[in-house]
């Protein structure tokens, strides 16, 4: 948990403790879905925070595992790249939009279905049917935070689109980019072709969009190296470099024992050296006081954990 960043650790961690919160509520006869899950606007119980408290709400174990592990996955990448200001920034508003489209897909199917069983009636007869219906709108409820981990899922694929990854159950690695449009085809045959399957298609594509519109304005205006492939580059570098000197080691591990004994007795050499020269500094700062150091003694004292 501790190599987690900030807000993917803070994120995960809220969407557990609701989850546990809703069960704990449940047996006690209180729904917190149904207070805090996305309610259709035009049902009497929708409430403007709902935009924001739906997407920490989960409906099932299964639902908010998933949601969860795609976080950890992904965000952890995405937030080393933008920064925690941006990442969550990002995350939020990507959920909000989500939830925006897909209070507009229900409009519609909405109006669908009103027309179709009124004849005669028209967009602007919607909200007086919608008075009368306000039980069945009530149970239009959106919960999850599908919509902000698809954005997550658009947004490596737009920061490391050659980057080659496995995910089950495909026997081999794709591109990231490939696996993004890959998703969004399943979401938008999904909410084409299903009815009534419980699944917010239309969020996850909202998210999508508005993270895909966020990313385009940030690349079209860039504020410093907030948005870029080099910082997350880094990071892949940075696992590279790991892997690189693993190997190194473990090459090292095979030298002849002479050439270890070198090696042994040039790092304690230095060792020593470093030590003699901390102790200096140390002595210095008892007679003289830390003022008294130069800016090369302070670093060395900084760089050797000396106190």
């Amino acid at each position: 948990m501790r190599r987690i960043p900030t807000v993917t650790k803070n994120l995960l961690i809220i969407n557990v403790l609701m989850f546990l919160a809703m069960l704990v509520f449940q047996t006690r006869g209180i729904s917190l879905n149904d207070l805090l899950g996305l309610h259709f606007f035009m049902g009497s119980d929708f409430r403007l925070y709902q935009l924001v408290t739906y997407m920490f709400m989960h409906a099932n174990l299964e639902h908010v595992f998933f949601n969860m592990f795609a976080l950890w996955m992904f965000g952890c990448v995405v937030e080393n790249v933008w920064g925690p200001k941006k990442f969550l920034f990002y995350y939020i508003s990507c959920g909000v939009g989500a939830g925006l489209i897909q209070e507009v897909a229900q409009l519609g199917s909405f109006y669908l279905m009103a027309t179709s069983q009124i004849p005669g009636a028209g967009f602007g007869d919607l909200w007086e049917i919608a008075s009368n219906s306000s039980p069945v709108l009530n149970s239009w409820t959106t919960v999850g935070a599908s919509g902000a981990i698809y954005a997550i899922l658009l947004a490596f694929g737009m920061i490391f689109p050659e980057e080659r990854i496995f995910i089950f159950p495909l026997p081999v690695p794709i591109k990231a980019k490939w696996f993004v449009c890959f998703y969004a085809a399943i979401e938008l045959f999904s909410a084409l072709a299903t009815t009534n399957d419980s699944v917010a298609h239309f969020a996850h594509l909202g998210g999508m969009l508005f993270g895909y519109l966020m990313i385009r304005y940030w690349r079209n205006h860039p504020g410093g190296d907030l948005y870029g492939r080099n910082n997350g580059q880094q990071f892949f570098d940075r696992l590279r470099k790991n892997w690189e000197n693993r190997s190194h080691k473990r090459s090292d591990d095979s030298r002849s024992s002479q050439t270890e004994s070198n090696s042994d007795w040039q790092y304690n050499a230095d060792k020593k050296a470093k030590q003699d020269e901390i102790d200096r500094i140390l002595d210095k700062i008892r007679r003289s006081g830390y003022d008294s150091l130069t800016a090369e003694e302070k670093k060395k004292l900084f760089e050797n954990g000396g106190n």
